[in-house]
């Protein structure tokens, strides 16, 4: 008889300290509501050489594309990301887009169950960006002299007289003479006829 109650207590003591335990774990099942970050690439702050193309985050659980936002920025806070967010089960990743060398702050923003939003955020160090865009200045040039006017040659003939009216002129002159003997020759015979018929008369 002893010995059967001793078994029933030992039996109750099990369950009620199933029970206890059980109550005790009861609160803390809204907490696993929430998502949280389980790594990245890059990792946490770390210092890289290599910028990558692309930041990916992983989760807990899946996140839901609605609820999340991922913002990347870099040096004075400049804007990081060069598109939207990708996803793939629990893998969450953002096209990076390097700046200068500096730190670089990745902040996520998730949706959970119990309607409740986890933020976090990590950070890396780019050893080596690229550098910052300047504006190219003009390239210098010398002055430039203006050049002398090209020389041209006149092809003028020295004399100004063109050779048809030379060749002119030379038989205008031919004509005169000729017409210049003639007439003294008609002078002359005139004369000799008068003298004649005066020697006759």
């Amino acid at each position: 008889m002893g010995g059967t109650i001793a078994r029933v207590a030992r039996t109750w003591s099990v369950v009620l300290a199933v029970a206890l335990g059980a109550s005790v774990l009861l609160p803390a099942a809204p907490a696993a509501a929430h998502n949280s970050l389980t790594g990245s690439d890059p990792k946490d702050g770390s210092r890289v050489a290599t910028a990558p193309e692309r930041i990916e985050l992983r989760f807990l659980a899946t996140p839901a594309p609605d609820t999340t936002k991922i913002t990347v920025t870099g040096p004075d806070d400049a804007p990081a990301a060069s598109g939207a967010p990708t996803f793939s089960g629990k893998r969450v990743s953002v096209p990076f887009t390097p700046g200068p060398p500096g730190v670089y702050t990745v902040a996520y923003q998730l949706g959970s169950a119990d309607g409740h939003p986890v933020k976090g955020e990590l950070s890396f160090t780019l050893t080596t960006g690229a550098a910052a865009t300047r504006s190219a200045a003009p390239p210098t040039t010398a002055p430039t002299t203006p050049a002398d006017p090209p020389t041209t040659l006149s092809t003028t003939p020295a004399s100004p007289v063109p050779a048809a009216s030379r060749s002119a002129d030379g038989g205008t002159g031919w004509w005169w003479a000729t017409g210049a003997v003639v007439v003294v020759l008609l002078a002359l015979g005139g004369g000799l006829l008068l003298r004649r018929r005066a020697a006759h008369g």
